[in-house]
């Protein structure tokens, strides 16, 4: 029933069509055909209709081929109408019968509705096929709703478990019982998947994302994805495939779900129930054993079937059908979901592989064959290779297991014995064994997923338990395993009768109805104990136990006994006929059980063989060895050897029971496991104990019912066997529900829905108006006359028996056929009357047209007729008048009427409006009373609570303090007690001290006389022993003496065959050794060969290295050198900067001067200017002069003044001009001079580029030649370590011959070490991972306290409101009830005033408000008003609270994403750190783009130079055009100068003023000439300087222009430069946050390498600082070199060490040939004793007579005895010496393997050595196996006496072996440590130079662009500065414009004041303003007159002067 990913609609799945529900033809064809259910054998149940009665019998028509058949009455079930058909609820049939049951779930099932209600029951069948109704948005649909709002589900049921555990805080339960292939586990499934996804403490609500995890999910948080994990693991270990069902859970299991307070999941326990354990050893055709088994051999790599000795499919006998594929599963697959499930647990890699060793051993038992002896019954073990391979895997001695298992030890009295087994009872030993093995690895497996679950942080406040076990079951014959699950349904059945009893109750009381309460739980008691009674009689169970006790009980006793004690019982059976294979029945509540009891005792005693049980508890192996713990010590055994008889007398000799063999103490498993000590425990006992708990667990829960049906057996979907059904509806309890349902009153109706349905049954009983509804029912019931027996009538319903609502509605049908008959013949009548009177109408029509027909045919030719018709139409001319009249009148009368409605209707409106206004009162005067009556009536009854709760809180109290009054009286009494006792025990503590002292005094001296005692004893038995000793050895010699004669016979007998056999192997002992000699010889040359070439590549590698070195140092002096270089650049760039700087203070300068120069122009303006002035003014003079010739000498003398002081002027003119141009010229030079300077940097700047370029590319190609070099060095390294490795690889070949097995377990074990490493990893991600976890689930939980503290917030604050609504509306009510109220308030708060403090809060605050509300009753409306306000601020603040508990919900939505993205991001870091690579490739190509954009810049630069160039060239051309304006300056001022000397001629010649007038007009007119010329040539020199004027407008306006684009140019570059700048920063940044990611990300991947990190952080730090760093990086060079050198030190040692083991083997050598030549002497003293003995004979023939001189002859043969003897005796003492060599070479070799141990932890290299020492070990080996040879010969010879040392010596070599085996390995695991080291240090040093050459970019970056940064901050500063030089300049204009203004100013006043002189010739004081039109000026002291035009035009002159300064 899982989800299904189509496309189809899930509401099809989960609603009914209601229209074909209602169906009003199915109603009607179940009214007239009285449909019933007959019993059919191929459908169940059949639909019929009945057609008559005949007494018993009914005769009935089939619904479905319409064939009659006669039925019994009994027979017949009726059916319900079609209204309840595909009801959801079953309890709501109104016929509850079987037949309508199964009908009910057919229908729902074939419309696609698998879940369906009956009562408390959610029945569900198996759709065999996915169903779309289990997605997310399936669980939000459910979530939050009650269950009678959504259709039927199992989340349905889980919501309301949920719920109910959250609101009632009450402990909830949901029990899924059903057959296997039902479906319980998938609805366990879909439980647990709703509760992890409603209840997720680290999910929030979607939001709500993870996740996997990738998130995925990742989605839950680690808890619940571990919850739904468990699931995989439980049903591999406890899940097979059976006939009925591929995935068949083999055991019970409760899983309880702890919830803390606000509803999250906080853990989690699984408790389970009769695993199938027979089920590991045999399966049935067709079946599967549990899937672990086919898991782990179809999924095992190599590696691991190797380590667990795994073989294939058919190759095992517990997998009694080999391999049997499951349709649509993988096995390979799943075994690896199994391990990944184990791996989210936290399962460590050690416990899964020992978890599976112990899985392949179980398989191994099987494999185990035993064989009967011929000539006895005993057993035997012809091959031990699977015993072999099982001891391996569970770290046993095989010879010890044999011995176990083959012939145990007993306890026979005081004594132990052994006694040989059967081949039977050593089958069942290892059966027994293979299944307690297994039992125990499973319930380790449910403690070990309990402990991954746990957590103990969190208390869980209360928990949902989820019962997954099996129903009833009824087989053709059942064992115990059936009764075990019979008994558990009974008392769950048991429990579902009580709950429905309880709820049933609750009902009734609720609705108070009268009912005799039946506890129906009671029904099922009798059934219970018969099963578990213990005595009196005793049940099933105690017997069973009994039975278990005695020796010779057997099942059949049993039986007796059962059917003895049990016969006369009311649910026990005998079997009905001897030939019955049942032994006897039990009728349980699902129908009668056969139980065959058939090794009954044997599975309740589960016996084991205690011998394997101590093995198991000693194994070597610690997870065996735990899971077999406190098998042998903690529990008292119990003897049950004579108990088994079933097997032939088996000799178990001590037989415990399960608990025994799955008895764990705490330690181990956990509290749940301890049994009590000293008793013998049974299954039977145990199981029953474990249900009890459950069931007293299941009573204080809340249940839940799940009811699982399964179909048919053919795994079909949409097919459904009715009988199937039926049995499974008894067995699961349905019907017995049903059955209960049935005594009560199950159907129920709500008074509203009876009054509506049946009122058309009692039509006159409810008179007309308003009735309660109650009231009207009662006189419906009355009017329907039904017995009261079958109804009752409660508050809101009416309740009925089953059947009653049926027969209601049968007798509705009726009459509403009969109102619809006589409808329908009313109509009919009506219609036919009217059909009937439209005919007569007709006929008597067509009898007046015949007559006027005919009469018309009469008179149609008579004149008078013709007339007539002529003349009557004018007849009515007359009386249209009198018409007219009648109808003026009555349309007057018509007006009246109308007028009187009219008024009327506006009556009628008035008093409809009045009436309406009337009823809107009183309707809201009835709503305002009803309102305060039902808040009144719920204020009554809360304070009756409260006073009932309050009155319980006060006795509780009160009897609290009695019983603690009465505890403290007795405390008080056994205090004194306890004085008075304390007082004796001191009294006699001193006596006691007294009379100890004493007997120490006794004890001293009696200790005295003992020593003294013992002494002369010691004495004595010292000569006793001698005494002994002397006559044991007498007594011995005497014997020895009288065998001696006997034995010698043989012995030469003996010693000859010895000879012979000695001899043999003599010779092939020197063939072994001549062979071994020679391959010894080759291997001695191979190994000297291969030393050589090793020391040749060694001193090679030291030349390398020796290279290595030198380039090193060759690159650090490269890199100190371009370090150099690069300090140098940074120089030159400070040079070229400061050269910029320059330059642009030149560039200031020029542009100052070029200022100075346009101040200069304006200079030269305002001269030009005042030229003009002068002209002006020497022409006026001229005319003045000649108009003046007659003035006065004062006005000359005035004249020559105004002449001194003008020439004064141009004098100062002239200097300015003159200290102007040598400003220029010195700013020229300058400027040249800088010029020149810079350009000379510049080259310098270039060159010195150029050489650093050259020197960089000469340092590249140096670096590259190094790294080829180095890679050549490196090439020729691998070359030689590649000859190394195959001169190693021939070497190893040679060496492999003998180590094959040895290399593959050390290929194992490094692919083990891999894997671990891997782990380990993982492990380690998901502990940050969780650690992550954690923090986020910390963070929700601040979240959820918060949001829990806001709540409690809201929902006191409602309380608070509610309370003050409820007071308002009391007040409302009545006063006068307020003042009782307050009274008993009042009352109330004095008497609880101590207890209860927040009550006399509340009561205060009524009673303030009570005396305000009394005081001022006329204000309430108005505090209502307000309350009302309040009361809706209330609710905007509710709603505002709702708002931000969504959002609360969101946020935590979000946060369950943000930890789901995290499990993404955590999976996908292999992907992000490429990405960073990738980026850091893109980083490398942003920084050359940079470069290229640098260049680029560079050349903007030198264009900017040029331009600068061009415009230096511009101002050149401006300097000479200034100088040509300045020489054309001088021309004018030599031509003033001309005019001076002109005028004074003329001032000169004013003596000769009487001259002609003739020679005056000639000068006048050359002056005149001359002042035209002059005035050309002014005009010319006028128009040049416009000329020039506008040239240097233009250039000055180009150079405006220029300046304003390089302006922009320069504005665009600096922007783009901030821009890139920006970028570059920007990507900076971002950098800085990949880098940080990246970082975050690989301290994250190398969490695990916690050593590691430490150095990883230095050496970040070391790059930080780069110059460091190299150092450093070089130091460890130097310290790897160093260490290099250590390692071949090492090498050498180890060396060393190994020659030395080679001359220790050289000398076992030389002793083993020292022991050969001591048997060649040991062989020929047999000779020579042969030789004796055959001397000895021919003295005995020769000398026979002579027997009385026989004791010389004896006396000879005592010597050659005691010669023997000696022999013998040094033998021994050889062979001991031997023994003691051996130990000194095992100390030594122990020492060297030590060594190896430590070389091999620092030095792969050690590999050879190890191989060398195997090859050595393997030599000892071989000569232990011909010592052990030799030793068995030596056994031959010599006497048994040897036997014992030898078998010691073998021992000491498997020892020996194992240690060596253990050795090897530990050697392999330290070659595999010390390549990961060095890959590690690899990996860091890789690390370590890309991190360095990231550093060194980084840096070298961030140098740019701090460069960059400081070149922009020069350049802003230069800005400033030339803005600051700007105004300065602009200033200094602005003054310099100020006194030229001013100095104008002077000189035209001056002029002014000149004219005026000259004009007037007096002084100033005679000066009167003659002319009209002059203005007075005062300048100076001296007023000048001058006309308004010269004022205006010279005004407006100085302000166009102004004008352009300003400008």
């Amino acid at each position: 029933m899982s989800q299904r990913s189509g496309q189809e609609d899930p509401e099809r799945y989960l609603f009914v069509d209601r229209a074909v529900v209602y169906n009003p033809t199915a109603q009607a064809d179940w009214t007239a055909k009285r449909l019933v259910w007959i019993p059919s054998e191929r459908h169940g149940f059949e639909a019929a209709s009945v057609r008559e009665e005949r007494g018993d019998e009914v005769v009935v028509e089939l619904a479905e081929n319409g064939k009659k058949a006669v039925v019994n009455k009994d027979d017949i079930q009726k059916m319900n109408p079609p209204k309840f058909s595909k009801v959801e609820d079953m309890a709501e049939l109104t016929c509850l019968n079987e037949a309508s049951v199964l009908h009910n779930l057919k229908d729902r099932y074939y419309s696609g509705l698998i879940y369906t209600y009956s009562g408390l029951f959610c029945v569900v069948i198996n759709p065999y096929k996915n169903l779309p109704i289990y997605s997310e948005n399936i669980i939000e649909m459910y979530r939050g709703k009650k269950r009678h709002e959504m259709p039927p589900h199992i989340y349905a049921i889980s919501e309301s478990a949920y719920r109910c555990m959250l609101q009632d805080r009450e402990d909830q339960s949901i029990l899924c019982t059903g057959e296997s292939g039902a479906g319980k586990t998938e609805n366990t499934k879909k439980v647990i998947q709703y509760l992890a996804h409603v209840a997720s403490s680290h999910k929030g609500r979607k939001d709500h994302v993870p996740p996997e995890s990738p998130k995925p999910a990742k989605l839950q948080g680690e808890l619940e994805r571990q919850l739904l994990q468990a699931n995989p693991i439980l049903e591999s270990f406890g899940n097979a495939k059976t006939v009925k069902n591929d995935n068949s859970s083999r055991f019970g299991k409760f899983i309880r779900i702890n919830f803390d307070v606000t509803g999250y999941i906080v853990g989690a326990n699984i408790e389970t129930y009769l695993l199938e354990k027979s089920r590991a050893i045999r399966q049935a055709k067709d079946e599967r054993t549990f899937h672990i088994f086919y898991q782990l051999v179809a999924g095992a790599g190599e590696h691991l079937k190797s380590d667990l000795l795994l073989e294939g499919f058919n190759n095992y006998r517990f997998l009694s059908n080999g391999n049997i594929p499951i349709p649509g599963q993988q096995d390979k697959d799943n075994f690896h979901e199994t391990m990944e499930a184990m791996h989210i647990m936290s399962f460590a890699h050690e416990e899964i592989l020992a978890m599976l060793k112990v899985v392949s051993s179980v398989l191994q038992f099987g494999n185990i064959v035993f064989k009967k002896e011929r000539n006895s019954d005993q057993a035997s073990m012809p091959d031990n290779t699977a015993a072999q391979k099982l001891c391996h895997l569970l770290g046993m001695n095989v010879m010890e297991f044999t011995r176990a298992i083959l012939s145990p030890r007993i306890k026979v009295g005081r004594d132990y014995v052994q006694k040989a087994q059967t081949k039977e009872q050593a089958d069942f030993a290892v059966e027994a064994l293979a299944k307690a093995t297994y039992e125990r690895l499973f319930r380790w497996l449910v403690h070990r997923i309990n402990k991954a679950l746990d957590r103990t942080k969190r208390q869980g406040a209360s928990f949902i338990g989820i019962l997954d076990i099996a129903g009833f079951e009824i087989f053709q014959l059942n064992s115990f395993e059936q009764l075990c699950i019979n008994y558990t349904n009974e008392k769950l059945q048991q429990l579902f009768n009580h709950t429905m009893f309880v709820l049933e109750q609750e009902e009734y009381q609720r609705e108070g109805i009268e009912w005799s309460f039946i506890d129906f739980g009671l029904d099922l008691q009798p059934c219970i104990d018969l099963i578990e009674r213990p005595a009196n009689p005793p049940g099933v169970l105690a017997l069973l136990d009994e039975e278990c006790w005695f020796p010779k009980a057997t099942d059949k006793t049993f039986v007796d006994k059962l059917i003895q004690e049990q016969g006369t019982h009311t649910k026990f059976q005998r079997p009905r006929q001897l030939k019955d294979k049942a032994d006897f029945c039990i009728i349980h509540y699902a129908g009668r059980v056969d139980y065959k009891a058939d090794e009954w005792l044997m599975k309740n005693m589960d016996p084991l063989n205690d011998n394997v049980a101590t093995l198991l508890h000693q194994s070597t192996d610690k997870f065996v060895a735990e899971l077999w713990k406190d098998e042998i010590q903690t529990i008292q055994r119990a003897s049950f050897y004579d108990n088994i008889t079933s097997l032939d007398e088996p000799a178990v000799d001590r037989i415990v029971g399960l608990d025994q063999v799955a008895g764990m103490n705490e330690t181990a498993f956990g509290a749940t496991y301890k049994t009590k000590k000293g008793m013998f425990r049974t299954v039977g006992q145990l199981y029953k104990e474990s249900l009890t708990k459950l069931m007293a667990t299941l009573r204080n829960t809340n249940p839940n019912f799940v009811r699982c049906i399964i179909p048919n057996h053919e795994k079909r979907a949409g097919k459904l066997e009715p009988h199937l059904v039926l049995d499974q509806l008894r067995c699961n309890g349905v019907l017995e529900g049903i059955r209960i349902c049935r005594q009560g009153f199950p159907n129920r109706i709500v008074f509203q829905e009876f009054r509506q349905r049946y009122e058309i049954l009692t039509p006159n009983a409810i008179p007309k108006g308003f009735m309660d509804g109650k009231q009207a029912c009662e006189r419906m019931i009355q009017a329907l006359e039904l017995d009261p027996n079958l109804f009752r009538i409660g508050q809101s319903k009416i309740f009925f028996r089953a059947g009653v609502l049926a027969h209601l509605e049968e007798e509705r049908d009726l009459k509403i056929t009969d109102i619809i008959i006589y409808f329908q013949s009313v109509c009919r009548g009506y219609l036919a009357r009217k059909a009937f009177a439209k005919k007569q109408q007709q006929l008597s029509a067509l009898k007046v047209l015949q007559r006027n027909c005919a009469a018309y045919l009469k008179l149609r030719h008579w004149q008078w007729w013709r007339l007539f018709t002529k003349v009557k139409p004018l007849l009515q001319v007359t009386r249209q008048e009198e018409e007219l009249q009648a109808k003026d009148e009555e349309l007057i009368k018509v007006k009246e009427r109308q007028l009187k409605v009219e008024n009327e209707l506006v009556d009628m409106e008035r008093k409809h409006q009045q009436l309406l206004e009337e009823k809107n009162i009183l309707a809201e005067q009835l709503h305002a009373e009803t309102e305060l009556f039902a808040e009144a009536e719920e204020m009554r009854v809360r304070l009756l609570s409260r006073k009932q709760e309050l009155e319980e809180i006060l006795h509780d109290l009160e009897s609290r303090v009695e019983e603690e009054e009465e505890r403290n009286q007795s405390l008080q009494n056994e205090k004194k007690k306890m004085q008075s006792h304390i007082q004796d025990l001191e009294e006699q503590l001193d006596e006691e001290e007294a009379a100890r002292q004493k007997l120490q005094l006794d004890k001293v001296t009696a200790e005295a006389k003992i020593k003294k005692m013992e002494e002369d004893i010691l004495l004595l038995e010292d000569q006793n022993s001698k005494f002994l000793k002397e006559k044991k050895l007498l007594e011995d010699r005497i014997n020895e003496m009288t065998s001696q004669l006997a034995e010698e016979e043989e012995k030469a007998k003996n010693l000859g065959k010895v000879k012979n056999k000695q001899e043999v192997m003599m010779v092939d002992l020197e063939e072994r050794l001549k062979k071994e000699e020679k391959t010894r010889q080759e291997l001695e040359k191979a190994k000297r060969k291969l030393e050589a070439e090793t020391t040749d590549l060694q001193d090679q590698i030291v030349e390398l290295q020796a290279q290595i070195e030198e380039l090193k140092a060759q690159l650090a002096k490269k890199e100190e050198e371009l370090q150099a270089a690069l300090v140098r650049s940074d120089e030159e760039a400070l040079q070229k900067n400061n050269a910029l700087k320059q330059v642009r203070e030149l560039q200031a300068q020029l542009a100052e001067l070029q200022e100075d120069l346009e101040s200069e122009k304006m200079c030269r303006n305002k001269a030009e200017k005042l030229k003009r002035d002068l002209s002006e003014e020497l022409e006026a003079l001229k005319t003045e002069l000649e108009d003046t010739l007659d003035t006065t000498a004062a006005q000359q003398e005035l004249r020559t003044k105004r002449e001194q002081e003008v020439a004064e002027l141009k004098k100062a003119i002239d200097e300015e001009s003159k200290n102007h141009e040598a400003q220029i010229q010195d700013m020229r030079q300058r400027h040249a001079t800088v010029l020149e300077e810079l350009s000379e940097q510049l080259e310098q700047a270039k060159r010195f580029k150029a050489n650093l370029e050259k020197s960089k590319q000469s340092l590249e190609n140096d670096n590259r030649e190094l790294t080829c070099e180095v890679n050549g060095l490196q090439l020729a390294r691998t070359d030689s370590e590649h000859k190394r490795k195959k001169l190693e690889a021939q070497l190893q070949e040679f060496m492999s011959r003998a180590t094959e097995v040895e290399r593959v377990k050390g290929e194992l074990a490094e692919r083990s070490n891999k894997l671990q490493t891997e782990l380990d990893n993982v492990s380690a991600l998901l502990e940050e991972a969780e650690k992550k976890s954690v923090k986020l689930a910390k963070e929700v939980d601040n979240l959820n306290s918060k949001l829990q503290d806001s709540e409690d917030l809201r929902q006191e604050e409602t309380r608070q409101k509610l309370n003050l609504s409820g007071q308002i509306r009391q007040l409302e009510v009545d006063k006068n009830t307020l003042l009782e109220q307050q009274e008993e308030d009042e009352e109330a708060r004095r008497n609880l005033e101590k207890q209860l403090q927040s009550v006399q809060a509340q009561l205060f605050e009524t009673k303030k408000k009570l005396d305000e509300d009394v005081g001022a009753m006329e204000g309430m409306e108005e505090v209502k008003k307000k309350l009302q306000k309040d009361l809706e601020l209330a609710h905007q603040h509710l709603e505002e609270k709702t708002i931000s508990l969504d959002k609360m919900e969101k946020t935590k939505n979000r946060l369950q994403q943000e930890l789901d993205d995290q499990v993404v991001d955590l999976d996908h870091q292999r992907q992000i750190v490429s990405n960073l690579e990738k980026k850091q490739k893109k980083f490398d190509q942003m920084l050359a783009e940079e470069k290229t954009i640098s260049a680029r810049y560079a050349e903007e630069r030198d264009r900017a130079e040029a331009e600068a160039r061009e415009k230096e060239t511009k101002a050149l051309s401006m300097a000479r055009a200034l100088e040509e304006a300045l020489e054309a300056k001088e021309e004018l001022e030599r031509f003033n100068k001309q005019l001076r000397a002109e005028m004074e001629d003329l001032i000169s010649s004013k003596d000769d003023v009487g001259k002609n007038v003739h020679d005056l007009e000639k000068s006048k007119r050359t002056l005149e000439q001359q002042v035209e010329e002059m005035r050309t040539q002014l005009e010319e020199l006028e128009d040049e300087l416009q000329a020039t004027e506008d040239a240097k407008l233009r250039l000055e306006v180009n150079m405006q222009a220029m300046k304003a684009q390089f302006d922009r140019d320069a504005q665009a570059k600096d922007e783009q430069g901030e821009e890139k700048k920006r970028a570059l920063v920007k990507q900076v940044r971002e950098m800085e946050t990949e880098l940080e990611d990246e970082r975050k990300q690989r301290t994250l991947a190398v969490a695990a390498k916690k050593k590691l990190e430490m150095d990883l952080n230095e050496l970040e730090g070391q790059i930080e600082a780069a110059n460091k760093g190299r150092e450093e990086a070089l130091k460890q060079l130097k310290k790897l070199q160093a260490q290099m050198k250590d390692y071949q030190r090492e090498l050498e040692e180890a060396r060393a060490s190994r020659d030395e083991i080679f001359t220790q083997s050289k000398e076992n050598e030389k002793k083993l040939k020292s022991l050969e030549a001591e048997i060649l002497q040991l062989q020929e003293d047999q000779a020579a004793a042969e030789r004796a003995r055959r001397h000895a004979e021919q003295e005995r023939d020769e000398l026979a007579d002579e027997i009385s001189n026989s004791a010389s002859g004896k006396s000879s043969l005592l010597e050659e005895k005691r010669r023997l003897e000696a022999r013998i005796a040094q033998l021994e003492e050889e062979l001991e010496e031997e023994q003691g060599n051996m130990e000194m070479l095992n100390d030594r070799f122990r020492k060297s393997t030590m060594q190896v141990e430590t070389l091999n932890t620092e030095l792969a290299a050690e590999r050879n050595t190890a191989q060398k020492s195997e090859n050595a070990r393997q030599q000892m080996e071989r000569q232990n196996k011909e010592l052990k040879a030799k030793l068995a010969e030596l056994e031959g010879a010599v006497k048994s006496k040897f036997k014992a040392t030898i078998t010691a010596l073998e021992t000491k070599i498997l020892q020996m072996e194992e240690q060596l085996e253990q050795e090897t390995k530990e050697k392999a695991a330290a070659n595999k440590t010390v390549r990961r080291t060095e890959k590690k240090l690899k990996e860091v040093m890789m690390q370590v130079d890309d991190e360095r050459r990231h550093a060194d970019q980084y840096k070298e970056q961030m140098e740019k662009a701090n460069s960059r940064l400081k070149q922009l901050k020069r350049q802003l500063e230069e800005a400033e500065e030339e803005a600051t030089r700007a105004n300065a300049s602009r200033r200094k204009l602005q003054r310099e414009l100020d006194d030229s203004s001013e100095a104008n100013e002077g000189l035209t006043r001056e002029i002014t004041s000149l004219k005026n002189r000259l004009r007037r010739g007096g002084p100033v004081s005679s000066f009167s303003s003659s002319r009209s039109g002059r203005r007075n000026l005062n300048l100076d002291g001296a007023s000048v007159d001058m006309s308004d035009d010269d004022a205006d035009s010279r005004s407006g002159d100085f302000n166009e002067t102004q004008t352009s300064n300003a400008e």
